[in-house]
């Protein structure tokens, strides 16, 4: 799909007046600046998957790094796992950013999705005014009614052989009729004082330059930049009783004690053993 203005000429796109459509005019002039890591920003009105789209366009050598691609509406959003991200149009955040780390070892590339789980509690934090936790690996959790939420995903996904292409899903202004499942949330439902997502893109976009600077400049060592330390303090899932739900039906119940070096959520089972978790589902057995 050709990325088109979100301000062209459309039928439908004033049929709600409580979910305007981004100004990608303005987007563009706050955030593509010389020396800036973003080199372009596109919104789309509706498309399948924004990361599809970028991971396709980098491919073909039409993007380069910092390229940023926004969606007023997914048909075919993914989350981990290929589950399906739905929302009605205008009503959250949908979308994804070209990264090409060449001179970090490929090895530390794993902290990416947790860096920018990082950048964008920080971002909506301070755009948003709403508190925000992470769920291991790349849930973005809000507080509802006394409950955690969940209300945004991260997806990373290799674009060739130099990219990774990061895609970010946040629940807005969806209200509790909107919610695709009960346990889903948004930044409205939270008690977010701004839900305009002009402002809120822009916070989690800067938030995310300004880790990803901070990264690389450490060569994606997480000790260093600080990310390690951040993400724990951060992280909802530490300190808590979980299932790890892994690949070939197997799973794991221990209390998540850290997160190591290498982005891994490490569990004390009961039988005295810590055990480093890289890839699976985590589900959290009680609070913390």
């Amino acid at each position: 799909m050709t990325p088109r203005d979100a301000s062209e000429p459309n039928g439908s796109r004033w049929s709600d007046l409580d979910r305007p459509p981004l100004n990608v005019t303005a987007l563009r002039r706050g955030l593509v600046r010389p020396g800036g890591l973003w080199s372009e920003v596109d919104v789309v009105q509706r498309t399948g998957s924004t990361n599809s789209d970028l991971v396709a366009r980098a491919a073909k050598g039409e993007v380069t790094e910092g390229a940023v691609l926004i969606a007023e509406e997914q048909s075919a959003g993914r989350g981990r796992l290929d589950r399906q991200w739905t929302a009605p149009p205008r009503s959250g955040l949908f979308f994804s950013v070209l990264l090409t780390p060449g001179e970090v070892p490929v090895a530390r590339w794993g902290w990416l999705p947790l860096l920018t789980g990082v950048a964008v509690a920080a971002g909506l934090s301070r755009a948003a005014g709403v508190d925000t936790a992470l769920k291991w690996p790349n849930d973005v959790l809000v507080t509802v009614g006394g409950e955690e939420r969940k209300a945004g995903g991260i997806l990373a996904e290799r674009a060739g052989d130099g990219g990774v292409v990061i895609g970010v899903g946040i629940n807005v202004s969806l209200k509790d009729d909107e919610l695709p499942v009960p346990t889903a949330g948004s930044l409205g439902l939270a008690g977010a004082v701004s839900t305009d997502r002009d402002t809120l893109v822009r916070g989690v976009l800067r938030s995310l330059e300004d880790w990803y600077g901070r990264w690389r400049a450490a060569e994606g060592d997480p000790g260093v930049c600080g990310l390690q330390e951040a993400y724990a303090a951060g992280c909802a899932t530490l300190g808590r009783v979980v299932r790890a739900e892994l690949p070939g039906d197997r799973a794991i119940v221990g209390e998540a004690v850290a997160v190591d070096g290498d982005g891994r959520l490490v569990l004390a089972t009961g039988e005295g053993v810590q055990e480093p978790v890289g890839a699976g589902d985590i589900v959290h057995l009680r609070p913390a």
